[in-house]
């Protein structure tokens, strides 16, 4: 019985988990109240990564492009940044943050961002839009390595950076939420409220889930502030709650302003979330309310249900960013279930070192594959071909035909999700998460019984 950690041995990848690191970058922008995005690069760097936005919350998003062509890659294409810029400005007059995101073309070809900002603050700005705020950042996420997951990481990085500015001392924390859904931030946000701790939340994205009013025009976008990504120097603290979504900026406000920084665990599941309010107790000196108690034993009672009877020893299989699939890993051991199965699909040679990973090798008493640089085939390969038998597959909506075509119930969780309604409206951080996860899990688990008539009878008696 052990738990062993391998890397992809194949050098092409068929059926990705993960898209590039500019999706990251984009994904960051959306948070951020009057920024619109300047993708640096061709026009499906944007449009692809727009539809996909779209597919998984069913609204539109503004992100622009620089919409390189045949000409730009061969004589550099810094002219359309500028272009890019001017336009925005002139279309959009409460933008105030224009983010330049690189892509692998223009990375390739070498084009300066840093030195156009340069050229642009101390030029058209001055001259055409004197007396605007206008932040120009670089965001450097060339395609050819990493993945949106590291993209995400590096973007958060590079607006802390920006706009960290040393004031007043706040009492506020910084909570760096990582790439999660309008759902999560909402838990989130109801835990800090109990507790009453206030908090510049990177990002807030609940206004993603944007309502439909006649004779208005709403755009979905994030409400995360200047303000606020301002005040994250004089905060008390900061808890990035992904190691590889957040954990950089976190890093760099310990450093670069003394900021204590805790960095994890995604509060995925009751273990992983007692963690994270006794982290919030600990920074801020608050006790944690009898109310979140009365809320962890209701999580308790829902799980308490289902366990024994439903999940032990049922074997899973989870892909997706790495901080969801680790935090669903261990909720899965906590419901007696086994993760026989972890995909983590990009270059990221760190995952060896992660504690979590480390502790799962020590402790697993079942055989365990923790798949690195991992691609959907290799989850699809194992089950057709390798006699890899599992119960119950839990991923992102692009695993799905592994699941229809093998015959295996699946739990659509992270992202994209689009051939399940809503689910961006479910948390599965906190004691409500732990719950939703749970009872969606026995669900699809009961579903599953009775199609295959296996026990169904169970479900009369239960």
């Amino acid at each position: 019985m052990s738990c062993e950690v391998i890397t992809k041995e194949r050098v092409g990848v068929i059926n990705p988990i993960f898209t590039c690191q500019p999706a990251g970058a984009q994904y960051v922008s959306i948070g951020v109240k009057d920024c619109i995005g300047l993708v640096h690069g061709g026009q499906g760097c944007v449009m692809f990564v727009r539809l996909i936005f779209s597919q998984h919350f069913k609204e539109s998003f503004e992100i622009a492009s620089s919409s390189l062509h045949e000409d730009g890659a061969v004589f550099g294409a810094l002219n359309r940044v500028e272009e890019g810029v001017d336009v925005l400005l002139m279309r959009y007059p409460d933008v105030k943050v224009i983010p330049i995101i690189s892509t692998c073309s223009t990375e390739v070809i070498g084009d300066d961002i840093d030195g156009v900002i340069r050229k642009l603050n101390n030029g058209l700005l001055k001259e055409k839009y004197a007396g605007r705020e206008v932040h120009l950042i670089p965001v450097h996420t060339p395609s050819f390595k990493g993945s949106q997951v590291s993209g995400y990481d590096v973007a958060v990085e590079a607006f802390v950076k920006h706009f960290a500015k040393k004031g007043e001392k706040s009492e506020k924390i910084n909570l760096i939420t990582g790439w999660v859904n309008p759902g999560d931030v909402k838990t989130l946000k109801h835990l800090l409220s109990e507790m009453n701790i206030d908090a510049n939340v990177l990002f807030e994205i609940e206004s993603f889930d944007s309502p439909l009013i006649p004779e208005e025009n709403t755009v979905s976008h994030g409400e995360t502030t200047i303000e606020d990504l301002q005040d994250t120097a004089n905060a008390i603290g900061t808890i990035a709650l992904n190691r590889y979504e957040g954990g950089k900026a976190a890093e760099y406000l310990e450093n670069e302003f003394e900021i204590p920084a805790i960095i994890g665990p995604s509060p995925i599941g009751i273990r992983n979330t007692d963690i994270f309010l006794k982290n919030l107790s600990k920074m801020t000196g608050k006790p944690i309310p009898k109310s979140l108690a009365h809320e962890r034993g209701i999580a308790l009672d829902t799980i308490t249900d289902l366990t024994h009877m439903f999940f032990a020893g049922k074997k899973v299989a989870i892909y997706g960013h790495p901080d969801l699939v680790i935090g669903l890993a261990e909720f899965c051991l906590d419901l007696e279930m086994k993760p026989v199965l972890l995909l983590l699909g990009d270059d990221n040679t760190t995952y060896v070192k992660d504690p979590r990973i480390k502790s799962l090798q020590e402790n697993v008493n079942f055989d365990m594959e923790i798949v690195l640089n991992a691609d959907l085939w290799e989850l699809e390969d194992r089950i057709k071909n390798k006699g890899l038998e599992v119960d119950l597959i839990m991923g992102h909506s692009k695993g799905r035909f592994v699941s229809i075509d093998n015959n295996i119930p699946m739990l659509r969780v992270g992202f994209p999700v689009f051939d399940r309604a809503g689910y961006f409206r479910h948390p599965v951080m906190g004691y409500e998460g732990a719950m939703w996860l749970a009872e969606e899990m026995a669900n699809i688990i009961f579903n599953d019984m009775e199609v295959k008539k296996n026990k169904e009878w169970i479900l009369a008696m239960w």
